[in-house]
């Protein structure tokens, strides 16, 4: 077989990654100039609907794998971190660890509603509150973090790591693009927990260069709550990326309710975070006891 029909092989294989329709053959074999496995591998990553970024990550990792093991194998998808280029073991300067398992994970738009899952027993909770008044910013995370005083509450915010660090939050949660401009050495010294996002192979890998406490990985499944740059995941993907990344604490995210939580957690990933499940839920105690003895029946 040449290159295009391995690849086009390799993608029958490992179909449970796809997303979107295949593209057309001409954009597939576009820059591809060789006859060989790393051509096929990235023609592959390319048919399965991986953006152009992480289909390149993907074919290097093959590269790598087949280097290592002295073979290539077109069944085998790489989920070796050292394939990836990434360490097993934390460095000095890694942030403070947070459980592997950070379990039933609530992402919460104020402090009301923090102290309503304190209540109930959620282990993890998130303030993602939106406003551009720093006063009134400053007010919700002191409230959030009075309300999870005295109990085994983990409590992260969103975005605001200045006023996390004032209050003295568990830790604070960043996205991609928040990850670039925030001083991540300002916020390692302070102690707090950093919790960062990814949407693919090349923003897992981005995050873990600066050693988080938990990496998020999502969008699994499709969300109306915030415009999404990149298409979800689906639950394929969400296996690899746990795998690869399994020697950290890792948090689904996206579009994940009930139903879908069993084939989630199958995944192995520690945790799951839920927004609407329980925001959006006519008995918001009776969804969150079903949701926690679903997150403890794993």
């Amino acid at each position: 077989m040449n290159s295009i029909e391995w690849a086009q092989h390799m993608a029958q294989q490992h179909s449970s990654l796809q997303i979107g329709n295949p593209p057309d053959l001409a954009d597939v074999q576009r820059g591809v100039q060789t006859e060989d496995s790393f051509a096929a591998s990235l023609m592959a990553a390319r048919l399965l609907g991986f953006l152009e970024h992480d289909a390149q990550c993907v074919a290097q990792a093959w590269a790598a794998q087949t280097q290592r093991t002295g073979s290539f194998d077109p069944a085998a998808w790489p989920e070796e971190p050292a394939d990836f280029g990434l360490s097993t073991e934390p460095s000095a300067s890694a942030f403070p660890n947070c459980p592997q398992a950070l379990g039933l994970y609530a992402v919460l738009p104020d402090a009301a509603w923090v102290a309503r899952m304190v209540a109930l027993g959620v282990p993890t909770v998130q303030l993602r509150f939106k406003s551009d008044d720093a006063a009134a910013v400053q007010r919700e995370v002191q409230a959030a973090v009075k309300a999870v005083q005295g109990s085994q509450s983990l409590l992260f915010i969103n975005d605001h790591w200045e006023a996390a660090i004032e209050a003295g939050a568990y830790g604070v949660h960043l996205g991609q693009e928040d990850m670039q401009d925030a001083p991540l050495e300002r916020i390692r010294a302070s102690g707090l927990r950093l919790g960062l996002s990814s949407h693919g192979y090349v923003e897992m890998l981005r995050a873990a260069q600066h050693e988080p406490s938990y990496i998020a990985l999502g969008a699994v499944f499709p969300t109306t709550l915030k415009r999404m740059e990149t298409a979800p995941q689906g639950l394929g993907r969400l296996n690899k990326y746990a795998r690869l990344m399994r020697h950290r604490s890792l948090v689904a995210i996206g579009g994940i309710d009930l139903a879908a939580m069993p084939s989630v957690l199958q995944s192995g990933v520690g945790s799951v975070a839920v927004v609407r499940a329980i925001t959006g839920a006519e008995d918001v105690a009776a969804s969150v006891r079903q949701l926690l003895a679903c997150m403890q029946a794993k």
